[in-house]
């Protein structure tokens, strides 16, 4: 019921049965919607994902050219957890002492809040717990602990986007938007 409070969908187009390119079997669906988000205008959003290796890719594309931005966001309640996050392909996220995701050819677009931005960063951050390194693994340990701390709310956080397509938002009062 909340998505349908954030989203209208205006046009939908969906492809079954496609050639993965991961995998070459016809397990890929392709889809393609016009989706006007609140505050932020209409935009492509852009998917591709295979029932056969799982494959999944996606990306936002506006509809209208926008400027370069950063947002700036504080985390420092469990309320905060809710704020909706619209990130596109050519975004980069920082979360300064934490990590740093750079866009790339394979990054993707997105839309979700920040709890859902923190388990994907937690996920990233599993991913060097099971290093060679002590130091590494122990590193990542820690970092894991304070974005728990933060999803717990007993300790604050920053977020900031910073997109030079202009198409990424912290649909929030409490992000300041900024030019990059």
């Amino acid at each position: 019921m909340f998505l349908n409070q954030v989203l209208f969908y205006v046009v939908m187009a969906e492809i079954k049965n496609q050639p993965c390119p991961i995998c070459g079997k016809k397990g890929l669906t392709l889809k393609e919607e016009e989706v006007e988000i609140p505050y932020f205008g209409k935009v492509f959003v852009f998917s591709m994902n295979c029932v056969e290796c799982h494959y999944n890719k996606s990306d936002l594309e506006p509809i209208e050219k926008k400027e370069p931005c950063k947002f700036t966001l504080e985390i420092d309640s469990e309320d905060d957890l809710n704020v909706k996050i619209v990130k596109s392909g050519e975004a980069t996220i920082k979360i300064p002492h934490v990590i740093t995701i750079e866009s790339g050819p394979t990054s993707n677009g997105y839309i979700t809040n920040v709890e859902g931005l923190l388990e994907r960063v937690k996920r990233i951050i599993e991913g060097a717990v099971d290093a060679e390194d002590d130091k590494a693994r122990k590193k990542a340990k820690n970092l894991i602990k304070k974005i728990n701390k933060v999803i717990f709310g007993k300790e604050k956080l920053k977020i900031i986007v910073e997109d030079p397509s202009g198409n990424s938002a912290i649909i929030s009062d409490k992000a300041t938007k900024g030019k990059l």
